[in-house]
């Protein structure tokens, strides 16, 4: 788990290696320099009027070198370790939106959209700042505590056994604290995803929510979801918080222990077993060895807390996309003719009944074919089977006469557009947006497909035209407008499948009626499959298919299923409410 983050380290790895080389000179330094400076005192305390000041300035500068040149190695070092962490997060944001880039629908729906959200920013954060941990503090502070440890008996001698108990005991003192606060932490994160799916659902829901006056529910659950996760944190923070009385306790008892018992040994001994100088190293390095096992406890409860982010992000890295090229690919498709031959289709391998069931069609390349049904028929899933959103579990799906399965995936979909239920338009102007479908298109290109989808009307009213700003989610254009821009930049793929998934159904009858004949001037040799609520979207199609139940109850024309199909002459006749007659 932690090979396949590391991957993602690539070219930082100089800086991160730079990181840990500057680290073990900050802490050599930084280690030498109460050694000296106990050098100096001893040397003070014993020249008396031999005292030569040349030797204290020459020391004096010796230490301020070091000082300058510990400073400049942590300073060095908090830049690359910055530049490194900086860089590992951006990479591995970047792996984890590749790795979703490829996901089947089912992939995503096997992560909610919010998770996906949250593994990509808190997440990662979290793993960011673990990685910063580790390679400058978790290096620097093991590094200081052993040389501080070394040191403290080189110069202490038997004087620094007050280390051998108070290690040992603020160690465990700090590791059964850092334990105990774990779970509230890692049940942080799992309850971020809901915070933002009450985010993400109440931007997206403005107008419903302002609409129904219903801010002050939202308020309520979205401030529940919040005191969840304060009350979390608030629980783990207070046992951390432990923390710190623990370590004064132990750097106020080791301080007393040195100086009581040190002063005794230098006035019994006369400076012969300890002095001054010794003593107040020991001081020194006590500080030194309490305080990196304090952040040593600092990077355990990060790192731990961490813990769980990387699981999540590791998650979907891992996961494979169930829908692949295969090898030796067909990389051509030849035309829109499609076939579906006993197609059966579920969600999931535990669902109980099939989405679809034992599907048998035949598309001429070029037809306009029609599916009317009613909420829930699975009209939608039909015909996402085409370009493989999703694999059928049972039969084959033909495009063109090969089996989707044989296609490549860019193949298969640069010649199937499809116009979802949910129109999506992009933050970014008009002309970006339409320029989905051919990002090479010329500005004329894009007129004229936007006057055979009825948009070029609207368009130009704005005062920037094809320039126009669209907020995120197309949220300053109405959802007519909305579905027409999603139609032209659709027709600027020239595909050779076309599917409206009811995608005309924001717009009025003679709008779609124009719609629908700029489609047989401009594409008549693609297939067009349009999946409307309104007869009158569909009465002109070649083909007319009734939807029940998963599966397709009659297919034939508007003619035909009138006299055949009862569900059908239902539909026309409360639609038409019997303003005309058939036999």
């Amino acid at each position: 788990m932690l090979k396949r983050l590391a991957a993602s380290v690539r070219e930082f790895k100089a800086a991160s290696i730079l990181t840990l080389l500057f680290i073990v000179g900050e802490a050599i330094i930084e280690t030498f320099i109460p050694f000296i400076t106990a050098d100096l005192i001893n040397y003070i305390q014993k020249a008396g009027s031999d005292l030569k000041m040349e030797r204290i300035l020459w020391t004096g500068l010796l230490l301020l070198g070091m000082a300058a040149l510990s400073l400049t190695c942590g300073g060095i070092a908090a830049y690359t370790c910055a530049k490194a962490s900086s860089g590992f997060s951006r990479n591995l944001r970047n792996d984890v939106f590749d790795k979703i880039q490829d996901f089947s629908f089912h992939n995503v729906d096997k992560f909610s959209t919010t998770s996906l959200v949250t593994r990509l920013t808190t997440d990662i954060n979290n793993i960011q700042m673990s990685f910063m941990m580790i390679i400058r503090t978790a290096i620097r502070a093991p590094l200081m505590l052993i040389f501080s440890i070394i040191m403290a008996f080189y110069m202490g001698g038997l004087l620094a056994m007050s280390f051998v108990v108070l290690v040992p005991l603020l160690g465990m003192g700090l590791f059964l604290v850092s334990r105990k606060a774990m779970p509230a932490f890692r049940a942080v994160f799992r309850k971020y995803d809901r915070l933002n799916e009450s985010i993400e659902e109440n931007v997206r829901g403005a107008r419903v929510v302002k609409g129904f006056s219903r801010e002050d529910y939202e308020k309520e659950k979205f401030g529940t979801a919040a005191e969840d996760i304060s009350g979390d944190f608030t629980r783990a923070e207070r046992i951390v918080a432990c923390n710190n009385p623990l370590m004064q306790f132990c750097v106020n008892a080791n301080m007393i222990f040195v100086l009581t018992v040190g002063s005794q040994l230098i006035i019994k001994s006369g400076g012969a077993t300890l002095n001054v100088g010794h003593m107040s190293a020991m001081l020194t390095y006590g500080m030194a060895i309490l305080m990196q096992l304090m952040m040593l406890n600092m990077i355990y409860v990060i790192i731990t807390m961490s813990s769980e982010s990387v699981k999540r992000v590791n998650e979907v890295l891992i996961e494979t996309s169930d829908i692949q090229s295969p090898d030796n690919a067909v990389m051509e498709v030849n035309d829109g003719s499609i076939d579906f031959d006993g197609v059966s289709f579920k969600y999931s391998a535990k669902a109980e009944r099939f989405a679809l069931a034992d599907v048998n069609l035949h598309i001429k390349s070029g037809m306009t074919v029609g599916i009317l049904g009613g909420t829930g028929s699975s009209k939608s899933t039909l015909v996402q089977l085409i370009p493989r959103l999703y694999d059928v579990t049972e039969g084959s799906i033909k495009v063109g006469g090969v089996d989707v399965r044989q296609y490549d995936l860019d193949t298969l979909r640069g010649q199937v557009a499809v116009v979802l239920q949910k129109n999506l338009l992009f933050s970014g102007t008009i002309k970006e947006n339409l320029r989905w479908g051919n990002e090479n298109a010329s500005d004329e290109e894009l007129v004229e497909a936007c006057k055979l989808a009825q948009a070029h009307e609207f368009v130009s009213s704005f005062p920037e035209g094809y320039d126009t700003y669209i907020e995120q989610g197309g949220t300053n254009v109405s959802g007519g407008q909305k579905q027409r821009l999603c139609i032209a930049r659709a027709l600027l793929k020239k595909p050779k499948i076309l599917i409206l998934d009811d995608s005309t159904s924001a717009v009025d009858t003679k709008t779609d009626a124009m719609i629908r004949a700029g489609f047989k001037s401009y594409i008549p040799e693609t297939t067009k499959i349009i999946i409307a609520q309104r007869v009158s979207s569909v009465q002109d199609a070649d083909l007319i298919l009734v939807m029940e139940n998963g599966a397709v109850a009659a297919q034939g024309t508007h003619k035909e299923l009138l006299t055949s199909c009862s569900i059908y002459r239902e539909i026309y006749d409360q639609q038409t409410k019997g303003g005309e007659e058939h036999e």
